[in-house]
C-alpha cells in the first residue's frame, strides 16, 4: 500500500514534485532522516535499536544517504555562520555560582559542566530540553577544572587550593579522591590537560614545572621545566609533543617520550601569555595574551623555522584572551575574555576573519565567558559563563553532534 503524499501533514516530507505516492518503508525513512536532521545525528538512545540496513550494491541506498555527504563534504563558508540558539545545556538545574568547565563528552551526546558550587553535572543534549543526567556533590571542593577521561569513562576534577583532586568512574558511579601522587612535589594541582591517547595527565606546577601523570599507576614519570611561569599547555593530536606557553610570553615544544624540549620561541610582540590551543588535525597553535591579541601560527613552522611569524594576528577581543577553542574541523576557532561581557568571537579559518553575526550585539546573551567547547562533529558550541549557564548553540552547517 502507497501513501498519499499530497496530504498537507505529508507535503513537506516531499523532496521532488514526482513523490505523490511513496511506500510506507520510504516514507519511515524520510522521517528518520528528517529527525536526525533536526536533532544533528543520531542521538545515543535511539542508536541500540538502529540497526542498519546495509544493501551493499543499493543504488537507493546510496541516493538516499548522499543527502548527509553533500551537507558535510563543503567548507564552512565566511562572513556570516548558521547558528540557533538552544535552551541552556544546563537548564534544568544551573550552576548555583559561576561554572568554571564545560565539555562535551568525546564519543555520547551529554555535556559535562562544573563549578565553583562544588559540582559536577551531566545532561543529555538534544537542544529541546537537554535533560539532566546526574549531578555528582564534591563536599566543600569548588572545581576549578573538569575534564572527561579520553575514553570519555572518567571524569578529572581539580580545586583551587590544595593537590587533592577527584576521578568520577562514570561506568561504576563511584567517586575515587587522589590524594597524593608518587613523584609530584606540589602544594597544589589546579590545571591539567589529558592526553588524546589517554595515557597521561599532564599537571601544571609552580616555577614553571609541568608533570607528566601516568592515568594507570597515576604517579609522576616525567616532569620538564620551563623558564618562568607555565601559562597553559596542550597535547598534539597524536600525543607524541607539548606545547606549553609561559605567563613571559615564550612558547615551548617538548617531546613526550625523551621530555626534550624541541624548540622555545617568542610569541610574536606577547608580553604576558594568557591561553594556548592547537587544532586538532595538526595545522594551527593559537596563543592568546594580556592585550587580548591572539596569534594564530602554523604548528608546522613552529617546529621547523627558527623564529615563526603568526599567519594572523587576531585583534577582535580587546581584554586579556583566556579561552581558546578550535572546533573538529579547523575552520573556527573560538575565543574569549572572562574579562568582559560578550567577549566572546568565532574566527573563521583559513580566512582568519571574524563571523559578523556573533555575538548579537543588541541585547546580552552570553555574559563572561568562563570556558567553551565544540560538540565532537561541530555540531553544537557551548560557552559556560559566570552567571552558571551553559549556554548551547546548535551550529547549522554541520550535521551530526
Amino acid at each position: 500500500s502507497r501513501v498519499d503524499m499530497t496530504h498537507r501533514f505529508r507535503r513537506d516530507f516531499k523532496k521532488s514534485a514526482a513523490e505523490n505516492k511513496m511506500t510506507k518503508q520510504r516514507l519511515q525513512q524520510r522521517l528518520k532522516e528528517q529527525f536526525q536532521k533536526a536533532m544533528g545525528g543520531t542521538p545515543n538512545w535511539a542508536e541500540v535499536t538502529a540497526k542498519r540496513s546495509q544493501k551493499k550494491g543499493s543504488c537507493e541506498e546510496l541516493m538516499r544517504r548522499t543527502g548527509d555527504f553533500i551537507g558535510s563534504s563543503d567548507s564552512l563558508p565566511k562572513g556570516i555562520i548558521k547558528m540557533k540558539k538552544c535552551l541552556n545545556a544546563n537548564s534544568e538545574s544551573p550552576c548555583g555560582d559561576q561554572l568554571s568547565s564545560v565539555q562535551f563528552h568525546p564519543s555520547a551526546q551529554i555535556v559535562m559542566t562544573a563549578g565553583l558550587d562544588h559540582s559536577l553535572s551531566l545532561f543529555q543534549v538534544d537542544g529541546k530540553s537537554n535533560p539532566k543526567i546526574q549531578t555528582i556533590h564534591l563536599e566543600n571542593y569548588p572545581v576549578n577544572k573538569a575534564l572527561f577521561s579520553a575514553d570519555g569513562e572518567h571524569i578529572v576534577a581539580t580545586g583551587l587550593r590544595n593537590k587533592l583532586f577527584y576521578i568520577y568512574d562514570m561506568m561504576e558511579g563511584k567517586v575515587i579522591p587522589v590524594c597524593g601522587v608518587r613523584g609530584l612535589n606540589e602544594q597544589r594541582v589546579s590545571d591539567f590537560q589529558v592526553s588524546p591517547d589517554g595515557k597521561y595527565l599532564l599537571l601544571s606546577g609552580s616555577s614553571g614545572y609541568l608533570h607528566l601523570m601516568t592515568t594507570k599507576t597515576r604517579e609522576v614519570i616525567r616532569s620538564m621545566k620551563m623558564n618562568g611561569s607555565v601559562c597553559s599547555a596542550a597535547f598534539t593530536s597524536d600525543s607524541s609533543k607539548i606545547f606549553a606557553n609561559s605567563q613571559e610570553g615564550e612558547v615551548f615544544i617538548w617531546d613526550v617520550q625523551s621530555s626534550k624540549c624541541l624548540k622555545k620561541f617568542a610569541d610574536d610582540g606577547c608580553v604576558r601569555g594568557t591561553s594556548l590551543a592547537l587544532s586538532r588535525d595538526g595545522l594551527y597553535l593559537a596563543c592568546g595574551s594580556q592585550s587580548g591579541v591572539v596569534n594564530i601560527y602554523s604548528q608546522k613552522d613552529c617546529l621547523h623555522t627558527l623564529e615563526p611569524r603568526p599567519l594572523k594576528a587576531v585583534m577582535n577581543l580587546v581584554t586579556a584572551a583566556t579561552s581558546l577553542c578550535f572546533n573538529s574541523t579547523s575552520e573556527i576557532l573560538a575565543i574569549a575574555s572572562r574579562a568582559d561581557d560578550e567577549a566572546n568571537r568565532l574566527v573563521h579559518l583559513p580566512s582568519f576573519t571574524v563571523f559578523s553575526n556573533f555575538p548579537r550585539f543588541q541585547k546580552k546573551t552570553i555574559f563572561r565567558t568562563r570556558c567553551l567547547d565544540f560538540s565532537p562533529r561541530s555540531g553544537f558550541y557551548t560557552v559556560a559563563n559566570n552567571k552558571g549557564n551553559a549556554l548551547l548553540f546548535r551550529l547549522l552547517h554541520y550535521t551530526d553532534f
